[in-house]
């Protein structure tokens, strides 16, 4: 499976404002930002971006997932905070 698959599987059933997703084979992390993680947990956050993967993930087409998810806020910060 491919980043792009990943990409693809998430933006489908999600309305995200940006997803990221790095990886190959069977291992990926992904980077969603979007307004709706306002106010959710961590673990709700988490479950949010599993439940469109979980049948790949169940099949073994994806392996492991590092998920981080960020507000435009949030996500604005940290861009910055890297430029640094």
């Amino acid at each position: 499976m491919e980043s792009s698959d990943v990409k693809k599987i998430i933006e489908d059933a999600l309305d995200l404002q940006e997803v990221h997703v790095k990886g190959e084979g069977s291992q990926f992390e992904v980077i969603a930002i979007d307004s709706c993680f306002e106010g959710m947990g961590r673990v709700k956050k988490q479950q949010t971006i599993y439940a469109p993967l979980m049948e790949y993930i169940q099949r073994n087409d994806i392996h492991a997932v590092s998920i981080k998810t960020f507000t435009p806020e949030e996500w604005a910060r940290d861009k910055k905070l890297m430029s640094l």
